[in-house]
């Protein structure tokens, strides 16, 4: 990948490339939520939520809004406020099919996490869906397993979390990861 890699805020012209991605990743699990529920988890915490472009194309984001640990945006409605918490829910992750396996989804999260320990989040949580739970287990997320979110999330779904290292630098990076 030659292309110059960037990280930055959504913006209005995204919605379309974001909605069609989530699509393209949900919808066979059946659970695509649509462009009006994506825009209302980014307009509740536009600080945490990321676009991520290869050249010029979109071809990733993160939507991450505040929420209280162990609870998770519910699937069958928008988000109309953000919750004061300490706790960054990571709802979505998607990197475009044809840029997987490149780094591009550790690096949007390293992101991520440097986001969160810049706006004083204490930990990151996150509902791994589509047998995705030994992905996010190798990033350090832990499963709670007391925790089960409803059917709407489908099934093999784990409630996970991991706190915001310390010492995380600038470039989004802990030194743990630095050195990974």
């Amino acid at each position: 990948m030659n292309d110059e890699v960037r990280i930055r805020h959504i913006s209005e012209d995204d919605w379309d490339g974001i909605a069609a991605l989530e699509s393209h990743t949900y919808t066979g699990l059946g659970l695509s939520e649509g462009r009006v529920a994506l825009e209302s988890r980014a307009r509740v915490s536009p600080a945490t939520c990321r676009a991520l472009e290869v050249g010029p194309r979109l071809v990733g984001y993160a939507l991450a809004l505040p929420y209280p640990m162990y609870r998770y945006p519910d699937l069958e409605r928008p988000e109309e406020t953000a919750y004061p918490s300490t706790n960054l829910h990571l709802h979505d992750l998607v990197i475009a099919e044809n840029f997987r396996r490149q780094g591009l989804g550790r690096r949007l999260l390293r992101h991520l996490t440097a986001s969160a320990g810049a706006h004083g989040y204490e930990q990151i949580s996150l509902v791994a869906v589509g047998g995705s739970a030994t992905y996010w287990s190798a990033r350090g997320f832990t499963a709670h397993q007391e925790v089960v979110p409803p059917d709407g999330y489908g099934p093999d779904v784990i409630y996970m979390s991991r706190a915001v290292p310390s010492g995380v630098s600038a470039h989004g990076a802990s030194s743990q990861e630095e050195q990974a």
